[in-house]
């Protein structure tokens, strides 16, 4: 059983699109999203520099329209998505491109919620400077109760040992002198945020809003979503999971507990992959695992496809 799956915030690179652009149609589907959004995405994923798109509002759209761009050179369709692939997810903001694998939303629809997603969750971080940090090994036992003191928030159950906390900035820069007995590392994040904890609760309300009136369809493939792991088959569930999501953990460990419970063999990441499958490759052994970083890696993603489909 193929899962495909989709990246969160800090996945991101300078130039990181510019061998999509070489495929036939690529650019001209960024423009037209960059202008249904009022944001270069061109420009900013091909020539912008790190600090640019660290930016909550440049990040999260390039994230998506990138998943979208990669995923789509495999499954042109949500039929073809339901075709081959057995479940969906993505991690954070990757679940907007997810809901648009699965045809719950239009993508134009997914660029346009999560181009407000991105400026609210950036007009949130401003309030107050805020951070996360990445918590490698460790025992769940000892290191939530450590965050807990701190006045930090698990805001990433990842699974495979990792962690990520969150907080301000000043609770950050007391984790990474004093990390939790067991952990081998904290790595403080590229991103500019304390996301899905309470300092994004300004950012729910915008989005209830940029929801109201979107249009969905219930998923025509599992999705699997952060909040517990659990298939949502309602597309108005969906869409209101996205909204609390924000300010409330991801639980990624949950979904890849899922994944497993519903048999999983394979997994595809989505561009711009590598952090998803990562985990995947600790977390779940023996299961195949294919991140898309560049188009030269489709060949190898539609090999597996076809030998997951003749299982």
């Amino acid at each position: 059983m193929l899962v495909l799956v989709a990246p969160g915030q800090g996945a991101q690179t300078p130039g990181f699109l510019i061998p999509w652009l070489d495929l036939p149609g690529v650019e001209d589907r960024l423009r037209e999203w960059s202008d249904a959004i009022d944001l270069d995405l061109v420009h900013y994923g091909t020539k912008a520099t790190e600090d640019e798109i660290r930016d909550t509002a440049v990040a999260q759209p390039l994230l998506v329209a990138a998943s979208l761009i990669s995923a789509r050179q495999l499954f042109a369709t949500a039929d073809d998505v339901v075709a081959t692939v057995g479940a969906a997810a993505g991690h954070s903001v990757g679940e907007l491109a997810a809901a648009a694998l699965t045809g719950t939303v239009s993508d134009g629809a997914a660029m346009t919620l999560v181009r407000r997603r991105g400026q609210a969750m950036a007009e949130a971080a401003a309030t107050t400077e805020t951070g996360m940090a990445a918590l490698l090994g460790g025992d769940e036992a000892v290191v939530l109760p450590h965050l807990e003191k701190l006045g930090l928030t698990p805001a990433n159950v990842n699974g495979a040992g990792q962690i990520v906390a969150a907080g301000t900035a000043e609770q950050i820069a007391a984790l990474v002198e004093n990390k939790p007995e067991g952990t081998r590392r904290v790595v403080p994040l590229k991103v500019a945020g304390a996301f899905h904890t309470h300092h994004m609760a300004p950012a729910v309300s915008a989005l209830e809003s940029a929801t109201a009136e979107l249009t969905v369809a219930d998923p025509l493939t599992r999705y699997v979503s952060n909040k517990d792991g659990q298939v949502v088959t309602s597309g108005r569930e969906l869409a209101q999971r996205l909204v609390g999501q924000v300010a409330n953990p991801v639980r990624w460990d949950r979904c890849m507990e899922t994944f497993k419970e519903l048999g999983v063999t394979a997994l595809i990441e989505a561009a711009p992959g590598g952090t998803l499958t990562g985990l995947a490759k600790r977390a779940l052994p023996g299961v195949k695992t294919l991140a898309l970083k560049t188009p030269d890696d489709l060949d190898a993603a539609r090999e597996l496809i076809a030998a997951v489909s003749a299982e």
